[in-house]
């Protein structure tokens, strides 16, 4: 067995020794070729148009921030998302190099450290908003939902493929219960729109595992009633639809400001924009390099620059329906899918509160809002779907990739 091994070693090194050109395989090489390359350019592009983004909104941001003896820089925000795309970019290459059974490993370890971070933010977590969902380091903050996303995806991915090999075992049970567990958890905090983003991305999955279409359609017709409870009992729920359903009246216990300074800014600088740092409207927008960061787009450059970004993460998702359209493995199916549904609802989200059409929700857009934990988490999820929709015939033949394949 072992000279098989060694034998199998050297057949494998001699078509991997550097030819030249497509031939050479080096690992830099092997990756450049067989990774997405469009998928890769569009995130990169995402990263670029954001940094744009946020170097228009910085501007209103530090003067919304700067009082008394407080002074925040006018590109102070810019600068700080420099920085966190320095440490993202990297990060995303290195994941996405990574074998498939190694990138499912770093996905289950992760969703087991930070559900654990998840449990202590009602104990340790800071502030901000009236809102308990970071964790302080001392460096910086870090929001533990954020890097939960995409590691959350991995592990649902990973217990429904294995239905396939152990059809007996309870992984529905299984997933639901994680599911619910870290719904509570964000409801503590509260955080309403992460808790509904965790909940479509679980539905997603199981949507594309083929789950029978009663357990979703009966999925389905729980979703009413569980919008009626969290109104009924959740205040934070209740808050939000008042104030989307009901502005300016007094069933509504807070008004709907953000949403309609949102939608005045997206609207303020018609088809073609302002121009670069001629938006106005800004100056008045709540957190305009975040959660509204799409409506500073809008303002500055434009509706069609707006729907040219709506394009690119509808690219984006379609890229991956069809990379995935002849894959075989049912995990690298539900984990790209999955991942692919997370940047694509998430964005919809953020653009719809952004435009009036959905209850303001706290969410960020994917790439573009400025946030160290947002940006690293994000481009920890796009390193993991780049590594989930390679095509390396090397790497499934390789003796040193086979033991991982055991987890």
């Amino acid at each position: 067995m072992t000279d098989l091994r060694a034998a199998q070693r050297r057949e494998l090194w001699s078509k991997m020794r550097p030819r030249g050109g497509r031939a050479a395989r080096s690992p830099i090489t092997m990756w450049f070729f067989d990774i997405d390359r469009m998928l890769l350019l569009l995130a990169l592009l995402l990263i670029a148009i954001g940094l744009l983004a946020v170097a228009a909104a910085s501007p209103a941001a530090a003067v919304r921030y700067s009082g008394d003896n407080v002074h925040v820089a006018p590109l102070f925000y810019f600068w700080r998302q420099v920085m966190w795309v320095c440490l993202s970019v990297p990060l995303m290459i290195a994941v996405s190099m990574a074998p498939v059974a190694l990138a499912r490993r770093m996905g289950l370890i992760g969703a087991v450290a930070f559900f654990a971070a998840l449990m202590l933010v009602p104990y340790i977590g800071v502030v901000h908003n009236n809102a308990r969902r970071w964790i302080d380091l001392g460096v910086s903050e870090f929001q533990p939902s954020e890097f939960l996303k995409p590691c959350f995806v991995v592990a649902i991915a990973w217990l429904l493929s294995l239905r396939e090999k152990e059809p007996d075992l309870p992984v529905l049970s299984m997933s639901f219960i994680l599911t619910g567990s870290i719904a509570c958890l964000l409801m503590l905090q509260p955080d309403f729109g992460q808790t509904v983003m965790f909940a479509v991305l679980w539905f997603a999955l199981l949507l594309i595992s083929g789950v029978p279409m009663r357990t979703l359609g009966a999925l389905l017709a729980a979703a009413p009633a569980g919008l009626v409870a969290a109104y009924l009992f959740y205040d934070t729920a209740r808050n939000r639809i008042n104030a989307f359903l009901f502005d300016g009246t007094e069933a509504a216990p807070i008004d709907n400001y953000q949403p309609n300074m949102a939608h005045a800014t997206i609207t303020g600088g018609g088809v073609m924009g302002t121009g670069p740092g001629g938006g106005t409207m800004k100056f008045k927008l709540p957190e305009p390099q975040t959660d509204y960061i799409f409506s500073v787009i809008g303002e500055e450059f434009g509706l069609v620059a707006c729907a040219l970004i709506a394009l690119l993460f509808l690219a984006i998702v379609a890229r991956v329906v069809v990379r995935l359209l002849d894959e075989t493995d049912a995990f690298r199916m539900l984990a790209a899918g999955g991942l692919a549904t997370q940047f694509g609802v998430q964005a919809l989200i953020s653009m719809a509160v952004n435009t009036g059409l959905s209850p303001s929700k706290g969410m960020t857009l994917p790439f573009i809002s400025y946030g160290g934990s947002s940006m690293i988490a994000l481009s920890f999820g796009m390193g993991l779907l780049l590594a989930f929709t390679r095509r390396n015939p090397f790497l499934s033949r390789s003796p040193y990739v086979v033991s991982w394949s055991k987890l």
